[in-house]
């Protein structure tokens, strides 16, 4: 009988000791996963203040370029920066941050386009993998949901069409709020719009934020380029190598390098370039590849900058 309660006692013994090293690794794991949260958090949190000390850098850059944009000798340390999407550094004492320029003057401004322009949203949406049939039904489409009236385009579609739909709904006839919009126009989806694995979205080269209709030559991405009417990835890869050198200051300049009718040039393009900008900054800690990343479309038209958008964090778009 002593030896049957000595047995149980030693079990019972041991079952508490097996419950003691479960609750006390729990414990310890618990503690190791709140103190790698808690890094984790501060070291994203520095990460966002230096992408946003990043931002800020950029924004006095883009007044440092309006104010010396247009000198005819340029002094060593007071270049500007460039609105093509090339990228900048900087460093600060716990990181380093990496920011880039893009003017809206260099993409496809939705509200401003015109039959004449919509060929190359359609040579983009080619370029793309967009099927033709589809790519006119986009472009006819767009333009008919951005016009005032309720004339539909051999390729668009108006009330008759939005109407039909299983979720009804009329044309806007009147421009695009914001680039999202385009998701109610026909034949846009949002792999079209936004890309996916296999490839861009056009979403980077449209604005509501353009000058004109035209697109800026000096800020204008490879693709976009290339979607120019008569301009090859040949053209386009000249015009670039051009532009590391300096920036285009008339069409004339672009027939140079060329060889293309200047009036036909003069359809598409332009120098003008507006005061609105997309920002993307990445801020870095200590030698980090892995950083936290912020995106704003910022206008600089006074002495105060005004942000139509700001994004954060931010997934950057692949290098121009």
């Amino acid at each position: 009988m002593i030896r049957s309660e000595k047995g149980i006692a030693i079990i019972m013994v041991l079952w508490i000791v097996t419950i003691l090293v479960a609750l006390v690794i729990s414990f310890s794991f618990l503690i190791r996963t709140e103190a790698r949260s808690t890094i984790f958090f501060k070291e994203g949190v520095q990460k966002r203040f230096i992408a946003e000390a990043g931002m800020e850098r950029a924004i006095l850059e883009i007044f440092h370029r309006q104010t010396y944009r247009e000198q005819a000798v340029v002094v060593e340390g007071n270049e500007v920066v460039r609105i093509d999407g090339r990228s900048y550094t900087g460093r600060m004492e716990t990181g380093s941050y990496k920011f880039r320029l893009l003017s809206e003057s260099g993409k496809i401004d939705i509200n401003k386009m015109s039959d004449l322009t919509g060929i190359v949203l359609k040579n983009l949406l080619l370029s793309l993998d967009v099927p033709q049939e589809k790519a006119d039904i986009i472009v006819d489409s767009i333009l008919d949901w951005t016009d005032s009236d309720n004339l539909r385009r051999l390729n668009g579609a108006e009330d008759e069409y939005y109407l039909s739909l299983q979720v009804p709904y009329r044309a806007k006839n009147a421009p695009l709020d914001t680039l999202e919009e385009l998701l109610l126009v026909k034949g846009i989806t949002p792999d079209i719009l936004f890309g996916n694995k296999e490839h861009r979205g056009i979403v980077q080269y449209l604005t509501i934020y353009g000058t004109s209709s035209k697109i800026n030559i000096n800020a204008a991405p490879k693709e976009l380029l290339m979607a120019l009417p008569g301009l090859t990835e040949e053209t386009a890869k000249r015009i670039i190598d051009q532009r590391e050198t300096a920036e285009f200051r008339s069409v004339q300049d672009i027939q140079a390098i060329t060889g293309l009718n200047l009036p036909t040039l003069a359809q598409y393009i332009d120098m003008t370039e507006g005061n609105t900008y997309t920002i993307e900054s990445t801020g870095f800690l200590g030698e980090s590849k892995q950083g936290y990343s912020v995106r704003a479309v910022v206008s600089a038209e006074s002495t105060m900058p005004r942000f139509f958008s700001y994004k954060s964090p931010s997934e950057t778009q692949r290098e121009l």
